[in-house]
């Protein structure tokens, strides 16, 4: 294999580059911010459609993939990973982090070439985002009802159907909610609420159903045998039947991960609607440390005791006592779903409560979505959603703002709302400004500056982007005083949040966290090492041929 070479790049010319890289990049972003956005084209590569007309910031950062310039790519991918991230975790806010971001490393390198110190920037940079994340937390509002969600939705997708419809939805499931996000059938947008809580593992014998033409089976006042066992032999069910003939049960939900041969067949046996009816259903979840989730919300949630595989358990011990039990029970060849489980509200209340911790703490966005699944099944609330449209792509591009919008909202809900139309912001702007007055150090001082600067970049995109002269209203909107800012729909000055112009407090956070944190960082990049040189594909010799790899 060839040695790959490398072409370091020092300063002065790094600070070029990446801010060359990065501003090409933020400037493809800038105009999608705000309510009266301008729409970025963007060719496909993959086939011979027209090009994608997006306003979606982190969608157009995804679809730069590279720039001509090697060393201006370093600075624009540095941007893209960052705006990648934030739309993954928070669904919008990424124009916001974008011009932040751009404000605040143009006016750090001027300052790093008047002398000041970069490291020392950085140090007191980050210690201004934590006084503009405690004035965000300050201005903060709890939503109270279905009008203050579908305003918050409407400030991101810019839809009135789409967001007075998850208004409603969220105002019935809640933070925690189980929301789903499909392609509807019309061109019509559909909700579907779901009573109680479901999981996505159907019936195990279709001999099991009950309603041929729904392909369902329905159950009342179950009992539930939680497990993650794999039953082959009917002496290994048995214990259990024997069980539920002795507590009365007229209905059994079994849960498995796996039932074959003779034990299948004693359950079918001894599956008589009327008198035993028995539905078993899969285990949920993949793998075992899911699957042990599972079984643990499923014992908290219906009073009963899980039975592991791992832990060597069997149905051999198992006793009246281990039984779940629920009002109702429901399985399909899909899914299956409870209603009413007898529980401790004490115990699940506490596990609630240590998920939402772990919730709240983990910054894995797979992670994330997997805990506020498992909330939302615990709480009790579901939803579908059906997106419809005339064609394919308006159905997938409609689809895909409704989950960006979804994830707002559900971070408003369970966070608040702050003043939108980047008014937060720039409300932030005294603080910081009495801050830089009591710094002693000129480097402590030149940051609280930078970032109060920076805090009136977004508001002046906003008005800028829907044709208006951002110094002007600026003044008008500072007279006004703070939570005032520019409706540029009406084209005057309101108090922004009783015109219902709101945006979720957790993406304002996480877009200046995210933006002026990455600025920091950046300006402390002194080399650039970029390979000039791909590596050469090896070979491999074997007697009587050559393969490339």
């Amino acid at each position: 294999m060839q040695t790959q070479r490398c072409a370091p790049l020092f300063q002065p010319a790094t600070y070029r580059a990446l801010s060359s890289g990065a501003s090409q990049i933020i400037d493809a972003i800038r105009p999608t911010l705000g309510p009266i956005p301008r729409s970025v084209a963007v060719d496909r590569l993959l086939d011979l459609r027209g090009p994608e007309i997006l306003d979606n910031g982190g969608l157009i950062a995804k679809r730069i993939i590279q720039l001509p310039n090697l060393y201006a790519d370093v600075g624009a991918m540095f941007v893209r990973d960052f705006l990648w991230r934030l739309q993954d975790q928070e669904g919008d806010g990424t124009a916001t982090a974008a011009v932040l971001f751009q404000a605040v490393y143009a006016a750090g390198i001027r300052h790093i070439a008047a002398g000041y110190n970069a490291r020392h920037l950085q140090l007191y940079l980050e210690k201004g985002i934590q006084i503009v994340l405690a004035e965000l937390q300050r201005m903060t509002v709890r939503l109270s009802s279905e009008r203050e969600l579908a305003h918050v939705a409407y400030t991101v997708c810019q839809d009135r159907e789409l967001s007075d419809l998850l208004g409603e939805i969220f105002a019935i499931i809640g933070g925690y909610g189980r929301l789903e996000i499909r392609k509807g059938h019309t061109r019509e947008l559909q909700r579907e609420y779901v009573e109680g809580m479901y999981w996505e593992r159907g019936v195990l014998s279709r001999q099991m159903i009950t309603d041929w033409k729904r392909m369902r089976c329905e159950l009342e006042d179950v009992f539930v045998a939680i497990s993650d066992l794999q039953l082959r032999t009917a002496q290994q069910v048995l214990p259990l039947l024997e069980q539920a003939v002795r507590v009365g049960a007229r209905g059994l939900l079994l849960v498995a991960d796996e039932i074959a041969g003779s034990a299948m067949a004693l359950l079918l046996a001894n599956h008589r609607p009327g008198t035993l009816q028995i539905v078993a259903v899969k285990t949920p979840g993949f793998g075992q440390e899911e699957q042990a989730a599972v079984l643990t919300d499923l014992a908290l949630l219906t009073g009963g005791r899980a039975i592991h595989r791992a832990a060597g358990d069997t149905f051999d011990r198992f006793s009246a006592e281990d039984f779940g039990h629920v009002r109702r029970a429901w399985a399909s060849t899909e899914s299956f779903g409870i209603i009413g489980g007898k529980n401790d509200p004490r115990a699940l209340r506490q596990h609630i409560s240590t998920l939402r911790r772990a919730y709240d703490e983990t910054l894995d966005v797979v992670q994330r979505g997997k805990l506020q699944a498992r909330l939302g099944k615990l709480l009790s609330g579901s939803a579908t959603l059906r997106v419809g449209g005339v064609t394919e792509r308006e159905m997938e591009a409609r689809k895909e703002l409704a989950e960006r919008t979804a994830v707002a909202v559900r971070g408003a809900l369970q966070e608040g709302i702050v003043p939108g139309g980047g008014v937060a912001l720039q409300d932030c702007q005294p603080a910081l400004l009495r801050a830089a007055n009591e710094a002693i150090d000129p480097d402590e001082c030149a940051a609280y500056r930078i970032l109060a600067q920076a805090m009136t970049e977004p508001i002046r995109t906003i008005v800028a982007n829907a044709g208006h002269t951002s110094s002007n209203v600026l003044a008008a909107v500072r007279l006004a005083g703070a939570g005032y800012g520019y409706d540029v729909l009406s084209g005057q000055v309101v108090e922004m949040m009783s015109a219902g112009i709101q945006d979720p407090a957790s993406v304002q956070k996480a877009a200046a966290y995210t933006g002026l944190s990455s600025a920091a960082l950046a300006l402390t990049i002194d080399v650039l090492v970029h390979r000039t040189e791909q590596p050469t594909r090896a070979t491999v010799r074997v007697p009587g041929q050559r393969k490339r790899l």
